[in-house]
């Protein structure tokens, strides 16, 4: 039996840039139709000049690929409606990170006070741009994302007409808050949906499960699991695949990130069947997406797999990924 997927998105995807860029940016674009592209570079992507040169960087990675990358802008708290018009339709959302959480956000938010950050936030309301959040605190590694939640809330009730995402969300907490809120939102990893706490550290410590933010509870994924398998309407796929080469992750001060765009929609489509939810994937992976994010245009693409087994690659170029060399049950064919 054949399963179709109509035109994937990855709503959440780092490409990094030159070499690691020319890898793994046709580990996306050969399976999803799109994604949105997160900014944190060396400098962030916070001018017109700088995210035409990355788009036009990633479109010469993927060739003749039919991907649309959707680009985004490193959240600063003075950005103006004149200026966040200039960015014309190539802008797609912004991403806020709290400063220092997370790989190159050293320039981030130091602070949440609603006036300081009142002036872009009321320009991307009025102008209808998303924000997309890395929503952690700097408390107790387990507990930064639901300490979180407060500032989503507040931040959603002072600005009712700004959408925003919560990105990668992986606590029970956050999918209580989805539906209190009718602009919060969320996108939810492949990792997340799969692995605790547990398989990073329970045993030997698995550097190339290590993420940020960190893997959780057993309640925890139950809780993303019933949200994307159910369908929900408010949820949608973000792999959050973050590359970095095997001495960066296999050393000390392992980098965080998990690397799944080569495995995702295979195991994801596996996940969905062993639950009995397969009619609730195309939504998960596309269409949610583009009932949330109304102001990107999709490019038709259809993505056939079958249940043929698949080996994952020990590495792509220096990227080690999610499963090496462990056997899937479905291939893209």
């Amino acid at each position: 039996m054949s399963i179709t997927l109509n035109s994937p998105l990855d709503m959440h995807l780092h490409l990094r840039d030159e070499e690691m860029l020319q890898t793994v940016a046709p580990l996306s674009s050969s399976t999803f139709s799109g994604a949105i592209i997160m900014p944190n570079l060396v400098p962030p992507i916070s001018t017109k000049e700088a995210l035409d040169e990355y788009k036009n960087r990633i479109k010469m990675a993927i060739g003749e690929d039919t991907f649309t990358p959707y680009m985004t802008l490193f959240f600063k708290p003075t950005y103006t409606k004149e200026f966040l018009e200039s960015m014309g339709d190539e802008l797609i959302a912004i991403k806020l990170y709290p400063a220092g959480i997370t790989t190159n956000s050293e320039g981030g938010v130091n602070g949440f006070e609603v006036e300081e950050l009142r002036p872009t936030l009321t320009a991307m309301s009025e102008l209808g741009i998303p924000l997309c959040i890395h929503g952690e605190t700097n408390g107790f590694v387990m507990d930064r994302e639901a300490e979180f939640v407060s500032i989503y809330e507040m931040l959603a009730t002072n600005f009712p007409k700004l959408k925003i995402i919560m990105e990668h969300i992986t606590t029970k907490e956050s999918v209580e808050a989805l539906d209190r809120f009718p602009n919060l939102y969320a996108t939810i990893t492949l990792h997340h949906l799969l692995i605790t706490l547990d398989d990073v550290a329970g045993g030997m410590l698995q550097p190339h499960l290590f993420c940020k933010p960190i893997a959780k509870r057993p309640e925890d994924r139950e809780a993303l699991r019933k949200i994307a398998l159910e369908g929900h309407p408010k949820v949608m796929f973000g792999s959050d695949s973050a590359p970095h080469p095997q001495h960066a992750k296999e050393s000390c001060g392992c980098a965080a990130g998990v690397f799944t765009s080569p495995i995702a929609i295979q195991v994801l489509t596996e996940l969905f069947m062993k639950h009995s939810n397969l009619q609730k994937l195309q939504a998960f992976v596309s269409d949610n997406a583009k009932r949330i994010y109304k102001n990107i245009k999709v490019p038709k693409k259809t993505i056939i797999l079958e249940k043929k087994p698949f080996i994952v690659p020990q590495k792509y170029g220096t990227v080690v990924p999610m499963y090496a060399g462990e056997e899937l049950a479905y291939s893209i064919i």
